[in-house]
């Protein structure tokens, strides 16, 4: 089909659908998508282009060179991210594991009491939404950028990240940890 080094990228080339309600504009080398929650823009990396036909957006590029081949698939990943954002939304949840481990809201701020001397303030950039549920143990995230949610959600981590003995910290929701073994005594 395609000689060697003449292979498409498998995600670049899948079409994107776009949902009733998101409207997707093009200006100049810049995307704007807006939907019922909010609006996102992202500016194509050069020789990246857009093609619209029927409700569907395909991402193509102009010539085979490695440069655009690895921006191919990244545009197209990016783009229907965002399409999936300002029309669903997306949500990162973390669980506090710990005695006296808690989480609070209050206004833009999440405060932490994690273990340390002091209770631990993050402030929420714009765009974030949290929630903590009535034991102060399971944060959920929402937004409708998805890098910028899980870069949130890996700061909040990275304050308290569960330790490898008794798993005590704040993780994934999803996060499998593997314990080690504590110390043996003498027999």
């Amino acid at each position: 089909m395609y000689g060697r080094g003449e292979r498409m990228s498998k995600i670049g080339r899948k079409p994107i659908q776009i949902p009733d309600g998101v409207e997707v504009k093009l200006d100049n080398n810049q995307i704007f998508v807006k939907g019922q929650k909010g609006q996102l823009t992202y500016t194509l990396p050069n020789g990246i282009g857009v093609n619209f036909e029927n409700k569907t957006l395909i991402v193509t590029r102009r010539s085979d060179d490695n440069r655009q081949k690895a921006f191919h698939g990244l545009a197209r990943s990016l783009i229907a991210n965002m399409i999936t954002g300002v029309s669903q939304g997306f949500t990162r949840v973390l669980q506090i594991y710990g005695v006296g481990y808690r989480a609070q809201v209050s206004g833009d701020k999440i405060i932490l009491n994690v273990g340390y001397s002091h209770a631990v303030e993050f402030k929420l950039p714009e765009g974030i939404k949290v929630t903590v549920d009535d034991k102060q143990t399971t944060i959920t995230l929402q937004g409708i950028d998805k890098q910028l949610l899980g870069q949130v959600a890996a700061n909040i981590r990275a304050i308290r990240p569960p330790d490898s003995y008794k798993g005590k910290g704040i993780r994934f929701a999803d996060e499998v940890l593997k314990l080690k073994p504590g110390k043996t005594g003498k027999k």
